[in-house]
């Protein structure tokens, strides 16, 4: 009797939590219009940013780091982290041209990196739930297993798919393909999988769950919430995504450099952060990660069209991910307070 009345009591203080989320919250509105007049200053201040050559650059580099940014939304919602997210998606870069290169078909190949990546994700997962090791731990731990499997795979050598990819057409076009002459086709894969995100997200029975997880790991195991599940779960999910941005990563470049993803996780972190998820978990949307992401990039292109050293851009970036975990834990303690 009483286990149901706590399941009824978690179902309608989590039904009262999600209709919280409308489709634009202040946060994002606020967002788009710093985007926005970010956009206008740079338009009139720098020739060549509204160039197309530009915005595809821009674009396209969003598009990557994007699909690994809604991987670190939801494992950071269910009040986890991942700091391993750029050494898996070069693991699976790796694993890729590994086995095209061994003669498997390219799709084959991009399926088994994300099943490799997904299994991968799954022991992180009960490493953090069975054996209670911290999620910062246990990610950093693999972020430097990843790396130096990639670089034992490929002897710190470079790997290029440049002929392998050419007598592969179909599956080249995946990241080098353009819509009408114009649009990449790695902009439209990345904006369909952020749709489909954001909607699984906002609606999905299985997020609400997180989101109840993330808010309060406590209440939501004595509500009959499998916590454990839950958080397996979210680590997959952000593997899976990192694997995901691996398969158009290598496909776009026609390779494997075995630094591609270092520090993408900083990038992803601050870019969730910013847009409105929380570091201690239950609150985020996926629109408001990609804005903040879009921020990030916009502040990048412009440091690089202004010709500003990349030891001081890497300084900056850096800045702003401390800027973003200070404004996030001000606006937890705000919050608290508010409560009490």
């Amino acid at each position: 009797m009483r286990n149901n009345l706590n399941m009824s009591m978690a179902k309608s203080r989590l039904g009262f939590n999600i209709r919280k989320l409308a489709v634009f919250q202040l946060r994002e509105i606020n967002l788009l219009i710093i985007l926005l007049a970010l956009i206008i200053v740079l338009s009139f201040t720098s020739p060549y940013f509204a160039k197309w050559a530009n915005i595809k650059v821009v674009l396209g580099s969003l598009s990557i780091d994007g699909i690994v940014v809604i991987g670190m939304t939801i494992i950071l919602i269910s009040g986890g982290i991942d700091l391993s997210v750029g050494s898996m998606m070069c693991l699976s870069m790796t694993i890729i041209a590994k086995f095209f290169l061994g003669g498997v078909n390219p799709w084959l190949a991009a399926l088994l990196a994300v099943l490799i990546c997904a299994a991968i994700g799954a022991f992180m997962g009960f490493l953090v739930t069975y054996v209670r090791l911290s999620h910062f731990i246990v990610s950093l731990c693999f972020m430097g297993i990843a790396r130096g499997v990639v670089h034992t795979l490929t002897t710190g050598t470079p790997i290029s798919l440049v002929r392998a990819l050419n007598a592969a057409p179909r599956f080249r076009y995946l990241g080098q393909g353009q819509i009408g002459g114009l649009m990449p086709m790695t902009v439209l894969l990345f904006i369909i999988i952020a749709i489909l995100a954001e909607i699984f997200v906002r609606k999905a029975l299985l997020m609400r769950l997180v989101f109840y997880t993330g808010s309060n790991e406590k209440a939501a195991a004595y509500s009959g919430i499998n916590v454990k599940r839950v958080k397996v779960l979210t680590c997959m999910a952000c593997c899976v995504f990192s694997a995901l941005a691996g398969v158009i990563y290598v496909n776009k470049f026609s390779g494997v450099p075995v630094t591609a993803g270092a520090g993408l996780e900083m990038t992803a972190i601050a870019s969730a952060v910013i847009g409105g998820v929380s570091m201690n978990g239950g609150k985020g949307s996926i629109l408001g990660a990609i804005l903040g992401l879009s921020l990030m990039a916009l502040v990048q292109d412009a440091l690089t069209l202004f010709n500003v050293p990349a030891f001081w851009q890497e300084l900056i970036r850096y800045i702003i991910v401390l800027g973003a975990v200070v404004i996030d834990a001000l606006r937890q303690n705000t919050a608290v307070r508010r409560t009490e």
